[in-house]
């Protein structure tokens, strides 16, 4: 068996680094969003021309960013959905409800502390957790069926 992860979410830490990384041995393939914030930002206006008005300058972006999203999503067979700590991630509540209302499997992360802000999500998740590890454990599991040590 394979998997195919898209790993959604949260740019400003390595999380995705630390997921790839301790799964190397699993048959995974994993895809993301660009995580380079400014070429994120500014896709749109350095393929399409430059904005004076930031609204247009950012739906330029946000549109070029959205193709990416659903073909990740739409391809993936397991969506993981990272909320970090510091930034309010609407990109990432919008990722999670793509992808539920898509029927993918769906493991949310996030630290304890947005637990009652994010209640919604985890709700429609087939899992929630906290650390990377922990993805890695379940994606061995369904992989494999093993139990961590």
């Amino acid at each position: 068996m394979h998997l195919t992860v898209y790993l959604s979410g949260e740019i400003h830490s390595d999380w995705r680094d630390e997921i790839a990384e301790a799964a190397a041995d699993l048959s995974v393939s994993f895809s993301a969003p660009v995580t380079d914030h400014a070429a994120s930002d500014d896709c749109g206006v350095a393929i399409l021309g430059a904005e004076s008005n930031k609204f247009w300058h950012d739906r330029k972006g946000a549109s070029l960013n959205a193709m990416r999203t659903r073909k990740g999503i739409e391809e993936a067979d397991i969506v993981v959905v990272r909320f970090g700590e510091k930034y309010k991630q609407w990109n990432a509540a919008f990722d999670a409800g793509y992808a539920a209302a898509l029927g993918k499997s769906l493991i949310v992360m996030h630290n304890s502390e947005h637990a009652h802000a994010l209640k919604e999500v985890d709700a429609a998740a087939n899992a929630v957790c906290e650390t990377p590890r922990q993805v890695v454990d379940m994606l061995r599991y369904v992989l494999t069926g093993q139990l961590p040590d």
